[in-house]
């Protein structure tokens, strides 16, 4: 009888020992669950670069629309008559390192980037910590409009840190301040140096569904100078290999120099430019 009772009672020890440790299990898994999940899921919040980086070996397509403005109404089909396309590559040379080249249709704008990811959130660290830099170069420009245009006048440069945190399944922020350096001035209004404080979100509404908004404050942009400030509102679908990111800015552009520093559009007046980004990850 003795017998019986110590093994049933070595017998009750050992599930017990193997339910904790199957429980620590799991919590540790949760836990690295909780952290492991990018802040966001596409590397544009809306407009603008976001903490996300292809993975090594990927290989990403990106083709974004922006059309005119919805206040055009039906002269132009709420803006759909004129639309500014983007066309780019990205790949992903390691996790934490990427290149991309593009072109935009509006100024005809190529340019090319490269975006490094220096800190990952983790339980020790609470940020994701990425930095870019990028190189822009305007093909429209005329020396008829500008008798002594270089063709270092063309060029534009970008330098952008970003500070992100996922706070819980459902929302992540970023805050980024920006460089932006322009080698010509389009008009007496403008100057050639830009700093620049831009704050980004993405709040998960289901499983596939995202809303995302950010906005850009331009702390050099003069008194006189009519531009505005860029305001973004969208949506983020995701389809399998698909982030389709369906978007409301007054900014007309996808590139940073243009949005940042050259947005037309007036919130107030209806000035509003509808678009999209799609992303397809090979």
């Amino acid at each position: 009888m003795k017998q019986i009772l110590l093994l049933t009672f070595l017998f009750l020890s050992t599930i017990t020992i193997a339910q904790d440790d199957l429980l620590n299990d799991l919590e540790e898994e949760v836990e690295i669950e909780k952290f492991e999940l990018p802040a966001f899921k596409a590397t544009k919040i809306i407009n603008g670069q976001s903490t996300k980086l292809a993975k090594k070996k990927d290989f990403h397509l990106i083709i974004a629309h922006r059309f005119g403005s919805i206040k055009d109404g039906i002269s132009t089909f709420f803006g759909l008559d004129n639309a500014n396309t983007y066309l780019g590559l990205l790949y992903g040379i390691t996790d934490k390192l990427n290149v991309s080249i593009g072109r935009e249709s509006y100024r005809k704008t190529v340019t090319g980037a490269v975006k490094y990811k220096f800190v990952e959130q983790s339980e020790k660290m609470p940020l994701h910590i990425v930095g870019y830099v990028a190189m822009y170069a305007n093909t429209q420009l005329s020396d008829q409009t500008f008798p002594d245009l270089t063709n270092v006048d063309r060029l534009s440069y970008l330098y952008q840190l970003m500070f992100s945190r996922r706070f819980n399944e459902n929302l992540s922020l970023e805050l980024s301040p920006k460089f932006i350096r322009q080698n010509l001035k389009y008009s007496d209004y403008d100057v050639y140096n830009y700093m620049i404080l831009g704050i980004g979100g993405r709040y998960k509404v289901s499983k596939r569904v995202a809303i995302t908004a950010e906005y850009d404050y331009n702390f050099s942009r003069p008194s006189e100078n009519p531009y505005q400030n860029p305001l973004s509102v969208g949506v983020d679908l995701e389809t399998g290999g698909h982030v389709f990111q369906l978007l409301f800015s007054n900014g007309q552009s996808t590139l940073e120099p243009s949005y940042l520093t050259y947005a037309s559009g007036d919130w107030s007046d209806g000035e509003i430019y509808f678009g999209f980004n799609i992303v397809r990850v090979f």
